[in-house]
């Protein structure tokens, strides 16, 4: 059961990330997007994700995913941490940092990993 600590790691493994807050809540930022953050009940993440992403996730997944009103209108989902799989939140975090990434650091991130 993935937790904060796991999102951090997961997340700031990639160049520009930075750890900041978001509503007086522990956030990853890539370039001042939001990546991830977490809510004031400690155990829902918001991630960003696409809207046809979202859709898929909620729909296949929803006692791990879901969306309130007030992200309806926003490229965010929730996730129950305590019900997220770690390599699939690993993948989510990756999109998403590839989603608001300058295009030169994907490509030196891709280089990096190809040599590894």
């Amino acid at each position: 059961m993935p937790g904060w600590e796991d999102v951090r790691e997961l997340a700031l493994r990639f160049p520009g990330t930075e750890e900041t807050t978001s509503y007086g809540t522990p956030a990853i930022r890539a370039r001042k997007a939001l990546l991830a953050r977490l809510r004031d009940d400690d155990g829902t993440l918001v991630l960003r994700v696409d809207y046809e992403e979202r859709l898929a996730l909620v729909h296949e997944q929803p006692d791990v995913f879901s969306v309130t009103r007030h992200y309806e209108d926003y490229p965010f989902v929730l996730v129950r941490l305590g019900a997220v799989d770690r390599d699939e939140l690993a993948e989510l975090l990756e999109e998403a940092w590839r989603s608001v990434a300058p295009k030169r650091l994907v490509t030196g991130y891709d280089a990096g990993a190809a040599t590894s």
